[in-house]
């Protein structure tokens, strides 16, 4: 089961924070090494784990691939960003990060948008049916392994420098 529009407004707003407070600019512990974007973000199924466990057709972000796209290594890098048809992968070969991002956060905005103007079909799960369904139990395995819960109202840079550097 995909998570549901709600849910999925909630992820699209969490990334949009996550970009604008910072959350893909170099990391102190590689910075040598870029934030590649969805795939170093706490919402990524596979995020701090070079293993790569979960399959990205389990992820929240499968409905905004192209149906060609969603058999690639790295789907999500096949978003389109633009009404161009610049994805991240485009940005990755051709573009700047500033451009990438500033591409990302249009996209987010225009999702978030695109969802909140659906209005009466995004609804708040009922109660009972939260704990059950596979995104509440995808949202309190990822809560569990994490110092400081990245839902809700919590400092999104604060829970990524611990999520890097441990609590001690």
């Amino acid at each position: 089961m995909t998570p549901d529009k709600q849910q999925i407004l909630e992820l699209l707003k969490f990334e949009l924070k996550f970009l604008e407070d910072g959350g893909y600019g170099r990391s102190p512990h590689t910075p040598r090494r870029p934030q590649l974007i969805f795939e170093d973000s706490p919402s990524c199924l596979n995020f701090g784990d070079p293993g790569r466990p979960h399959p990205c057709s389990e992820c929240w972000l499968m409905t905004s691939v192209p149906e060609e796209r969603r058999n690639e290594s790295l789907p999500c890098r096949f978003i389109p960003l633009t009404d161009q048809g610049k994805t991240i992968d485009y940005f990755y070969r051709y573009g700047t990060q500033l451009e990438l991002e500033e591409a990302l956060a249009g996209w987010l905005r225009k999702e978030i948008s695109r969802i909140e103007a659906q209005g009466s079909e995004v609804q708040e799960p009922a109660a009972a049916d939260q704990p059950n369904d596979e995104f509440s139990k995808w949202k309190r395995e990822r809560e569990s392994s994490c110092p400081i819960p990245i839902w809700g109202t919590g400092d999104i840079a604060g829970w990524f420098v611990l999520a890097r550097f441990g609590s001690e």
